[in-house]
């Protein structure tokens, strides 16, 4: 615990002794409330034993004490991948590459990675003068401005109360410069989905706008200078990649785990009126020295699979032949006498590889043809008395309405010839 930032920490599950309440129990354990502060420690322990260069990905759920709503889940899997050990910017390059190649594959398009750096917002807060102990209030407030807008935001750093009116003015004078540069999601998409060069130059231009009104906001501060170099350089080291086209530089960004160190990067697909969120990520070179004696730089995204799924669900982006059925073939019960040859025929099948059900008690055919409908079973195998004893099997496909009879030896191969299994 205390790895994730103020936000992050109160929405860990925490496990209380028994009898134990909330509000006074201490709690020594929780429910794990990611994959990257376990992967540290286990890098930090096992380091003399991996390799210099350490790529992993992992697949795993994770808790959060959080209010459930669309697309927020106190239970879901993280997909993760991580780099371990430089602190090139290539590193951030080939992540970024990783998970726009993955949501293309899944068929989105429309999407952008969000991409600024904590050194910039470093350098924003020393140049509006933000004490340290208000700095963590002001990103929180900052992360919100495309949900709130400028308003919302100026009333949440009133609302927390600490900031002078100075560090206010400077700050809203920064919110209004990232609005002159209009860089939001989707902003250099004309209405359609492709990625032409002149597309890809336009958002190219947009993003060197945005990194010039950043520079010329903080002037000779060294720590917004050592952002912006970095951003410049993962931006070049990506122009080889197709992912340069979804790249948005957006210094509003600030993601609250307080591990980031570095650049730091959120997936988002365009809602309409908002951004959600499919996932993010960023360096964090001082989280596995935290278990050891030596700092080992890091970068890695996150995924949310069910933030993915919902929003795939939503959109109909999964394909026909994605839509599964409970079997191959169903087979009926002629009448109870034949339950032991159906069972037989049954195992056969299963035997060459095929999905089986049996219909489990001794209907009507109509009944029995119904339900293996309605479960999108389209074959279905009828053993009456004639089939017994000619050793024989009656298939019926339920798409077609066609029906033939064949021989019980060779209805396996013929039901995977039919449904290309």
């Amino acid at each position: 615990m205390g790895k994730y930032g103020e936000e992050g920490n109160q929405l860990i599950f925490k496990i209380l002794k028994r009898g134990e309440h909330a509000k006074t129990g201490e709690a020594d354990l929780a429910l794990r409330y990611d994959l990257t502060v376990p992967t540290a420690r286990v890098v930090a322990n096992y380091k003399n034993e991996l390799p210099k260069f350490f790529k992993r990905y992992q697949i795993q759920p994770v808790w959060r004490a959080d209010r459930p709503a669309r697309g927020r889940f106190r239970e879901f899997y993280q997909c993760d991948v991580d780099a371990i050990g430089s602190s090139s910017m290539v590193v951030e390059a080939e992540l970024i590459s990783a998970v726009c190649e993955i949501l293309e594959r899944l068929g989105f398009k429309r999407f952008s990675v969000l991409l600024n750096h904590r050194e910039i917002l470093r350098g924003v807060l020393e140049v509006c003068e933000i004490g340290e102990d208000k700095q963590t209030d002001a990103l929180v407030a900052l992360d919100k401005l495309d949900k709130i807008g400028k308003e919302g935001v100026l009333n949440e750093l009133k609302e927390r109360g600490g900031f002078t009116d100075s560090a206010i003015n400077s700050f809203i004078r920064f919110i209004e410069l990232l609005e002159q540069s209009t860089n939001v999601v989707g902003n250099a998409y004309d209405g359609s989905d492709d990625e032409t060069l002149n597309t890809i130059n336009r958002r190219n231009s947009i993003n060197d706008a945005s990194l010039n009104r950043l520079s010329e906001f903080l002037g000779d501060n060294e720590s917004g200078k050592k952002g912006i170099s970095a951003l410049k350089q993962i931006i070049e080291f990506s122009k080889d990649f197709k992912s340069i086209s979804k790249i948005d530089i957006f210094p509003n960004l600030a993601r609250g785990l307080s591990y980031y160190t570095g650049a730091i990067f959120e997936i988002g697909v365009d809602e309409g009126d908002f951004t959600l969120s499919l996932g993010g990520g960023g360096r964090y070179d001082g989280l596995i020295g935290m278990f050891g004696k030596e700092q080992i730089p890091a970068c890695g995204f996150s995924l949310g699979l069910e933030r993915i799924l919902v929003v795939m669900n939503e959109r109909g982006m999964f394909p026909p032949e994605l839509e599964t059925n409970s079997a191959d073939v169903l087979v009926t019960i002629w009448n109870e006498e034949s339950i032991g040859e159906s069972l037989k025929l049954a195992n056969e099948l299963r035997q060459t590889g095929l999905r089986v059900l049996v219909y489990p008690e001794a209907d009507k055919l109509g009944k029995q043809f119904k339900y293996a409908d309605a479960l999108k079973i389209q074959f279905v195998c009828v053993m009456g008395e004639n089939e017994v004893a000619e050793n024989k099997v009656t298939l019926k496909n339920l798409q077609t309405g066609e029906q033939e009879t064949i021989e019980r030896d060779s209805i396996g191969e013929r039901l995977k010839e039919l449904a290309s299994i």
